[in-house]
């Protein structure tokens, strides 16, 4: 085939490529077994259409997605403006590597320092996901280690800062660490939300850096105390280490903030990174230094990355800044966020609630003799009742559904959840028998 021939390629003869017929979810599922690494288990599902807050299965099934891919997709699945942002500018300019710059990389950078009031000389380093921004934060801390002989990094019991080697050091939980052996030295974990082990901790005037994330998500949407976060900042600033804030579940709305540390009086962090809801699903992360000195402390050729900040992945983060913003959706986030919480209070299985926007944490009373109900709970509103939701510990759900949620799919949402915890309850078998419409 020609350079021509190629330029001529269509989606009819990719398809002509792939096997006749729509592909039964068995064995979809059979193939993905077979030919997939298996870090992820079994997928619950095979998603092959979605559209604002509601996806369709491989067999036509409707589900309602209060998970939007773990907090990815801020507006949706499919939204008109990312979907006509990304191809426009991929059939304009797609990859130029690192030698290059583009008018969305600029613009991008500018407004996420805007949003972020940073002061001047701040500056934006983009990556592809939220590992790769801590990497990038870490990175800039063990240079800021090197220059002050400050050898203690911190981090929080109960963090989740991502799997690559870096983040992974400063991911608490020991499953996620154990297998790979010794990791990046010098990191420590302190109890969460403990002022006094913070205190002692900067007591001997030797730590370079301190990781936190603002609600820890996989832990169950804790949130850290708003003293917590004043009396962090004024320790690093006092001892010239520096506050590295994990925004990655919280960034860009999540929190009815732009920014969770916005929401916190006098906590401005030297670096923060994001990713997940940046880019509405398409992949991008960032990481933000504040202040000249700071955004100085990676020079050239101290790190890089040969897809980040590529114009379709900073023009589909300019569109959901800009619909974010334009669609006045940081107070729709608040106002849908103490709706949704409000409903889940009500529920006689639900014991707390913790809700910051969009960002909701929901624990369940205990049932005797059912082991972890929460994940129980998860299946059954999948299965029986068409509703996406996750489970971070055996008796706490995880909602973080899409930024632009209505008030009718958050009462929809409610009705799902109550049937699946009635269900459960009354351990209701977790056959499939979904409800809903069907899709196409």
């Amino acid at each position: 085939m020609s350079e021509h021939d190629g330029a001529r390629l269509t989606s009819v003869d990719i398809a002509e490529q792939l096997p006749p017929g729509p592909p039964a979810a068995a064995e979809l599922l059979e193939r993905y077994q077979s030919s997939l690494t298996g870090v992820f288990g079994a997928p619950q599902a095979v998603l092959v259409r979605g559209s604002g807050a509601w996806v369709w299965d491989a067999e036509g099934n409707e589900y309602l997605d209060l998970l939007a891919g773990i907090a990815v997709n801020a507006l949706g699945h499919a939204h008109p403006l990312i979907s006509s942002v990304i191809s426009g500018q991929y059939a304009t300019l797609g990859h130029i590597s690192n030698l290059f710059t583009s008018p969305t990389q600029i613009a991008l950078a500018e407004k996420l320092l805007s949003v972020a009031q940073a002061p001047s000389g701040s500056s934006v380093f983009f990556a592809n996901s939220g590992s790769e921004a801590n990497e990038a934060a870490l990175k800039a801390v063990l240079r800021h280690r090197e220059t002050t002989g400050k050898r203690r990094i911190l981090a929080l019991e109960g963090s989740f800062h991502g799997r690559t080697v870096g983040a992974l050091s400063l991911t608490h939980k020991p499953a996620y660490r154990e297998p790979f052996g010794e990791l990046i030295s010098g990191v420590e974990f302190l109890p969460f939300n403990d002022l006094d082990a913070l205190e002692a901790a900067f007591a001997d005037d030797d730590v370079a850096g301190i990781f936190l994330e603002p609600i820890q998500g996989e832990a169950g949407v804790l949130a850290l105390e708003d003293s917590y976060l004043v009396r962090a900042r004024e320790l690093t600033r006092g001892s010239g280490a520096l506050l590295v804030l994990d925004e990655v579940q919280t960034g860009v709305g999540r929190t009815g903030q732009w920014f969770r540390f916005q929401a916190v009086s006098g906590v401005v962090p030297d670096l923060m990174t994001l990713a997940k809801g940046l880019g509405s699903g398409f992949p991008i992360g960032a990481l933000v230094s504040f202040g000249e000195q700071v955004s100085a402390l990676l020079g050239a050729g101290q790190h890089g990355t040969t897809f980040g900040g590529n114009p379709p992945a900073t023009a589909a983060a300019l569109a959901t800044l800009h619909a974010v913003e334009s669609g006045g959706l940081l107070a729709h986030v608040r106002t849908m966020g103490a709706h949704l919480a409000a409903g889940l209070r009500e529920l006689p299985q639900v014991a707390q609630v913790r809700q910051y926007g969009l960002h909701i944490g929901v624990d369940l009373h205990p049932l005797p003799g059912v082991e972890a109900p929460a994940k129980q709970v998860v299946n059954l509103a999948r299965q029986r009742h068409g509703l996406i939701i996750n489970a971070t510990g055996d008796t706490t759900l995880r909602l973080a559904p899409p930024l632009n949620l209505t008030p009718a799919e958050v009462d929809e949402a409610l009705s799902r959840l109550q049937a699946a915890l009635v269900g459960n309850s009354a351990h209701r078998p977790s056959a499939p028998s979904h409800i809903g419409r069907s899709g196409p």
